[in-house]
């Protein structure tokens, strides 16, 4: 496993500095760089509050330990379980059947690759959709996708639940766009190109939470090695590691380290598969899972002590930004002809890159489609 940490992007120097001035350009450009080689980076962002952070934590972890038959009252199968609750063994990680997947998974060094998922279907966790999306103009065609939020009716959960998801969802939000703006000015392109695709979005603030009392054993996978489907996600500190990404271009297993507490405030950012179309492969989305390492069971041993009144729960705090449902997803040229130049360098080099055609569809084509693969959506 490699030792290596992901580049740390300033969003703060990004917001505070003149646009086009050298300092906020080369910070773009290095934005752009990561996403490119690594998939994957850290943004600092002074604006975000671990407070709210640890409340929102402390939320999710009383909603989870409800029993299963009040968790139930809040699934929406109907709607892919695009809001409320998707209960525990429901996702169906793709990459366990998937064969450009499992290619990936070959070609990459025995000592670097994911925790086996050919036996591995579905996970062992469980997750909640809270809708953070501005309402379009127009008839969207995918309503689905776009759905009324569901709120726990649970004494003490009811009256915390909104303002606590909005304030949280609304921070990584404004991170993660800031994020999109910047990659777009490195990539070459228009500061808005990414945002104005995505105004009218259905953004999910979506925390994933694990039962670490019946899953907290050794290499016990919880979300077994995958892509994310939509255009960017971003992740606040969970209070257990756990989380590996793969770095595009070095087939290297990175457990990811946030920055101590206290050294700033800090946030983890991934490309999805809506990125990956949109710049034609040039940005790739970036393969990860989430197990129980040695780092995970040191810390339950420490929470034992330090919270023992707590859920034994791990939650990551996830927010799915994604492009507007209606939008016409096709490669931007400029991109799809940086993206040739570097196929050769890809993780998962044994897979026939030509053979990778972004055929134009509709945003919400595309999420149905990886829907029906992970099994949410019939």
């Amino acid at each position: 496993m490699s030792t290596a940490s992901l580049p740390v992007i300033n969003l703060d120097v990004f917001l505070s500095e003149p646009l086009g001035s050298e300092v906020a350009t080369q910070e773009c450009r290095k934005a752009a760089d990561a996403l490119i080689s690594y998939g994957a980076l850290i943004v600092q962002d002074s604006r975000v509050s671990e407070e709210d952070n640890d409340t929102f934590l402390d939320l999710m972890e009383d909603y989870f330990a409800q029993p299963e038959e009040a968790l139930k009252k809040d699934e929406r199968p109907e709607l892919g379980y695009q809001v409320g609750v998707t209960l525990e063994n429901t996702e169906r990680p793709k990459c366990a059947v998937d064969e450009p997947c499992l290619r990936v998974i070959q070609s990459l060094d025995p000592a670097e690759r994911p925790l086996d998922i050919s036996a591995h279907s579905p996970d062992p966790k469980c997750r909640f959709f809270w809708q953070m999306s501005e309402k379009p103009p127009y008839e969207t065609k995918f309503p689905a996708l776009n759905a009324s939020n569901v709120v726990p009716q649970a004494d003490g959960l009811r009256e915390r639940w909104p303002p606590t998801m909005e304030k949280w969802g609304q921070s990584m939000k404004d991170a993660v766009k800031g994020v999109a703006q910047m990659a777009a000015l490195g990539l070459g392109l228009s500061r808005e190109t990414f945002t104005d695709a995505g105004r009218y979005g259905p953004h999910l603030l979506a925390p994933t939470a694990s039962d670490l009392k019946k899953y907290g054993q050794k290499d016990t996978i919880l979300a077994g090695f995958h892509t994310d489907l939509n255009f960017l996600t971003i992740h606040g500190r969970s209070r257990y590691p756990g989380l590996h990404i793969w770095a595009r271009n070095t087939g290297k297993r990175i457990p990811v380290r946030f920055p101590p507490p206290g050294s700033g405030r800090y946030l983890l950012v991934q490309a999805g598969k809506q990125l990956q179309h949109l710049s034609g492969g040039l940005v790739k989305a970036g393969f990860h899972e989430v197990v129980v390492n040695q780092s995970t069971m040191e810390t339950i041993e420490k929470k034992k002590t330090t919270s023992a009144r707590r859920p034994l729960i791990r939650i990551s705090s996830t927010f799915f930004y994604h492009l507007s449902s209606d939008y016409d997803l096709v490669p931007i040229p400029s991109l799809a002809t940086q993206a040739a130049s570097l196929r050769a360098h890809d993780l998962g080099r044994e897979v026939d890159e030509d053979e990778v055609v972004y055929q134009p569809m509709k945003v919400g084509q595309q999420v149905q489609n990886e829907l029906r693969h992970i099994a949410l959506m019939a």
